[in-house]
């Protein structure tokens, strides 16, 4: 599973529905939509600031998290939406030792 960060922040309407269900309403929801595309939720934080909500989820792959973006994000309770891709120190490990023929500008 991939591991991902969700920035999000609520339109009006989606601020509306937060003030009349209630916070552990929107974490029971996004854990039932990921579920939905076979993944599952590490921790849900409600800040206030740039962003209204932050969600760590475990997630199958790239088009389960497409999928789950599309979704929320088509909903109209959303104002915006980000995906953020987290990788574990040893991902970060095995990456380091990948080649990459590379040539910069001007080289």
């Amino acid at each position: 599973m991939a591991k991902y960060l969700l920035k999000v922040s609520y339109s009006a309407q989606g601020l509306k529905g937060v003030m009349k269900s209630g916070g552990t309403s929107r974490v029971k929801a996004v854990e039932h939509a990921l579920a939905g595309v076979g993944g599952s939720l590490e921790s849900f934080y409600f800040a206030f600031g740039g962003d209204d909500v932050y969600v760590i989820a475990d997630v199958p792959d790239h088009a389960a998290a497409m999928a789950m973006a599309a979704a929320v994000a088509s909903s109209g309770a959303i104002s915006s939406y980000e995906t953020v891709v987290l990788l574990s120190p040893s991902e970060v490990d095995d990456a380091m030792k990948v080649a990459v023929d590379y040539a910069p500008p001007g080289s």
